[in-house]
């Protein structure tokens, strides 16, 4: 074997027993009594999620964390991913990797690893907010979402959660949409003696403009709301005026509009409320917020989407910050500072906390590299595990926004294919 090659197979090596050492692997649960109550995948397949028991002292505590993966705003998109994990519990993975907040070890995960942890599978396309009844025939979509959240939280409530003395609802991307979203429904379900708190990782998405001037995000989320409410087009009644006026009037109460906070539904329309900064203010449950104030997500979706970029210009600056030209860096900036103009809300608030980094990222609590290890993001002076637990536990508020990119080098920046 020559010298470059042996190399290259120590390094692969390496890095298999780092895997092994800060993850291990977790089976599969599927929700079968969910499906008798409507709560349903886009597909009609029941709902999953992979649950590490806790112990020690942590038998009784509770960590509940979602799943992300984006969001289907018509009928297109959401056949799209029927046939997916994504929409469907029968193409999901028997089982995953734990690691991060998830992890088992104390040296990984100081303030939860003897929690129960459990990772709620995405499948539903709107952060669970959606519940139409009616399916339509021609495309067999569920829009069960919100129904989905309840079945899972009073699965896990028969499964010990009933007993719970510490419980957060957590997520990532669009499963930080949802604990956000979610938040005081869910301390609604659980024990009223238990103290309970959200955080969103990644799930802070901005209202903003993209580079060609367009509001393609706030179009988008209009979009996911309408078709997730939608049952007007189920039924061919338009020759009843009186019945089809009745549909109208009642379609203001279904789907994800209802599920959706009526502090924010009660002052502008629904599609809306899903942006954090329209409604995070009126969430009374103990929050916190992780995230990259240069969200390589929201860069690639809201700030320079495809459609706002016919030529490609954007490509390579999206895909390696390092790439990207002086001018494409200030556009940048200029949404940072329009993020951190969003977050007003939070900032105004005793009960909310946040760590907002400079990194180029997406999801920084699920990884071991950027959740806790030496080589993990800090910002003044803590990773994001310490701020998150010092918080959860009340040892000191953490309300911190990182510098202006570049200056912070312990970011782990993502390269992208």
């Amino acid at each position: 074997m020559d010298g470059g090659l042996h190399q290259w197979v120590l390094v692969v090596v390496s890095l298999m027993i780092l895997v092994r050492t800060e993850s291990f692997f977790v089976d599969i649960t599927y929700v079968q009594s969910a499906v008798a109550k409507g709560a349903v995948c886009l597909d009609g397949s029941p709902p999953a999620y992979h649950f590490d028991k806790g112990f020690g002292a942590g038998i009784n505590n509770w960590l509940i964390h979602i799943e992300g993966g984006g969001w289907c705003n018509n009928a297109t998109t959401c056949l799209a991913r029927k046939s997916t994990r994504l929409g469907s519990s029968k193409q999901m993975a028997k089982q995953v990797a734990f690691s991060g907040i998830f992890s088992n070890k104390p040296k990984f995960n100081p303030d939860f690893y003897n929690w129960n942890r459990i990772k709620v599978r995405y499948c539903d396309g709107a952060s669970f907010t959606g519940d139409v009844e009616a399916v339509n025939p021609a495309t067999g979509l569920y829009y069960r979402g919100a129904r989905v959240f309840v079945a899972i939280v009073e699965d896990l409530l028969a499964k010990g959660m009933s007993h719970a003395q510490n419980a957060v609802l957590s997520g990532c991307s669009a499963g930080g949409l949802t604990s956000i979203l979610h938040c005081d429904k869910f301390k609604s379900l659980v024990p009223a003696s238990a103290k309970v708190k959200c955080f969103a990782d990644a799930g802070y998405f901005i209202n903003t403009k993209d580079v060609s001037g367009a509001q393609h995000i706030e179009q988008f989320y209009n979009d996911v709301v309408t078709t997730h409410v939608r049952f007007l087009d189920y039924y061919p009644f338009s020759s009843q005026i009186e019945f089809f006026i009745g549909l109208t009037l009642a379609s203001r109460l279904q789907g994800s509009a209802k599920n959706l906070p009526q502090s924010c539904t009660s002052k502008m329309k629904p599609g809306l409320c899903f942006f954090p900064q329209n409604m995070v203010q009126g969430i009374q449950t103990p929050l916190f917020l992780v995230n990259a104030a240069y969200d390589s997500w929201q860069i690639k979706n809201i700030l320079a989407p495809g459609v706002a970029d016919p030529h490609g210009l954007w490509h390579n600056c999206k895909t390696d910050i390092n790439k990207c030209s002086t001018s494409q860096l200030q556009v940048m900036q200029d949404f940072r500072t329009a993020f951190l103009g969003a977050l007003s809300g939070a900032q105004n608030s005793a009960t909310k906390g946040y760590y907002i980094n400079s990194c180029y990222a997406h999801c920084q609590t699920e990884m071991q590299e950027t959740w806790l290890r030496d080589d993990a993001p800090v910002l003044n002076g803590k990773n994001i595990a310490k701020a998150v637990g010092d918080w959860y536990y009340d040892r000191s508020p953490f309300q911190k926004i990182d510098c202006p990119y570049p200056c912070d080098k312990t970011c782990h920046n993502r390269v992208f294919e």
